[in-house]
């Protein structure tokens, strides 16, 4: 049985889902980001338990058929920006089309009337986030951030931040206090 868990973004998500599984005694085949697959059927009474226990924790256990696929889009291209190293072979709208076995208008017309954004946004978004935290770790220059993002140069990166940010690559790595949003707030 497949439970699809609203705002379970990063591998901390995924430790909890995991932790709480196994305090009600459900055994699971695998906890990804936006859902768990468990083994057997769950009760009901399991089933409220785990939804109280994770909601502790911000995330929520969804039934409606349309906002698990929104989460299985945001899911998609959060892995893809964030835990992904290649740069996938496709545009985004095959890869996504691909991936969840869906018209890409409906997912896109989807996506936009249940967020309020496209899909396109909030790829990017989730890539200037990505772009942000490697400024500030300070680990690569910006080339080198730009090539890993899979940008096409550092000026069409630069040029996508600060459209999005309203800041410079250069001036946002100056700033004492880097501004950074938690991905469950992108």
């Amino acid at each position: 049985m497949k439970l699809y868990i609203k705002n379970m973004v990063c591998i901390r998500c995924q430790m909890v889902v995991k932790a709480e599984l196994e305090k009600i005694g459900l055994p699971y085949t695998y906890v990804k980001i936006g859902e768990a697959d468990i083994i057997g059927n769950v009760e009901s009474e399991q089933l409220k338990q785990l939804g109280l226990a994770l909601k502790k924790s911000g995330l929520l256990l969804m039934d409606d058929k349309k906002s698990i696929l929104v989460e299985k889009i945001k899911s998609a291209i959060i892995e893809l920006v964030h835990y992904t190293e290649e740069q996938i072979k496709v545009n985004l709208s095959d890869f996504l089309s691909e991936k969840l076995n869906y018209d890409y208008t409906y997912l896109a017309n989807l996506f936009s009337e249940v967020k309020g954004i496209t899909i396109e946004k909030f790829y990017l978004t989730h890539k200037i986030e990505k772009v942000k935290e490697l400024i500030v770790y300070d680990e690569l220059n910006l080339t080198e951030i730009a090539y890993k993002m899979h940008y096409s140069s550092v000026a069409h990166l630069s040029n996508q931040f600060k459209k999005f940010t309203g800041l410079t690559p250069s001036h946002f790595k100056k700033l004492k206090n880097k501004r950074r949003d938690t991905l469950e707030d992108v």
